[in-house]
């Protein structure tokens, strides 16, 4: 399938089933973060998914890549990123699969109605200090900062969504894991699975990815670490096999 790019645009090889994602330089460029989620997650045939703050679509295109899900959906509040997604989601002819919708995280169970999904995935703005931000409107801006919607806002309407017992999977920063774990039992999310990602073996982690179901009860499995580097600019081999086909 041929694709007309727009100034500014690139058509990135996620190297799954051959799908390509289209990407904007002056919006913001998915990372490691959202590879190591969408592998982390997981969803069954039946499930029916959906990823808060999909940027362009990275998340629910390589979820249909690693997964049997039955639909995913994509809730995206900026207006390109919203164009990205869609055009990307077309691009891959995976219209019958998934749907980008644009709208507001704070409102997402109004939108979508509660109890509804089996899964919820989410990689959030993870800084909530917004003091000297030049432009609190910029795209990169809005998916850095809590400006549109806070940890708080995600957990709520993350349980919302959820049915009994759905599974909710999310990639944040290891410094606020205390208030991440506080907010997400506030709201009946019980983590089940955590890992941390380190860069190197040497340095400290600075990622964690987490799985919470909710209605669960209390207990916890902190996985082994996962090392994102073996040296500078190699991956280590369980990171290299995420990004081959």
């Amino acid at each position: 399938m041929t694709i007309n790019l727009n100034c500014d645009e690139r058509l990135d090889d996620l190297g799954r089933k051959g799908y390509k994602l289209i990407q904007n330089k002056n919006a913001f460029c998915f990372g490691m973060d959202s590879v190591l989620l969408a592998a982390f997650a997981k969803a069954n045939e039946e499930d029916k998914c959906i990823d808060l703050g999909c940027g362009n679509g990275i998340i629910p295109i390589l979820l249909e890549a690693r997964t049997n899900a039955k639909h995913i959906i994509g809730l995206e509040i900026q207006d390109i990123s919203v164009d990205l997604a869609k055009r990307s989601v077309e691009y891959n002819g995976l219209n019958d699969k998934i749907n980008i919708v644009q709208g507001d995280i704070k409102e997402a169970s109004s939108i979508f109605g509660a109890a509804t999904f089996d899964v919820v995935t989410s990689n959030p703005p993870y800084m909530n200090e917004n003091h000297g931000l030049k432009n609190p409107q910029d795209v990169k801006a809005i998916a850095r900062h809590e400006i549109l919607c806070t940890l708080d806002d995600l957990a709520r309407e993350a349980s919302k969504l959820l049915k009994v017992n759905g599974h909710f999977f999310m990639v944040h920063r290891p410094h606020r894991m205390i208030e991440i774990f506080s907010t997400l039992t506030k709201y009946k999310l019980e983590p089940k699975r955590v890992r941390l990602v380190y860069p190197f073996k040497d340095k400290e982690a600075n990622m964690i990815l987490i799985e919470a179901v909710k209605g669960a009860n209390s207990m916890v499995k902190v996985m082994e670490p996962l090392i994102i580097y073996e040296e500078q600019g190699k991956y280590t081999k369980e990171v290299y096999d995420l990004y081959q086909a």
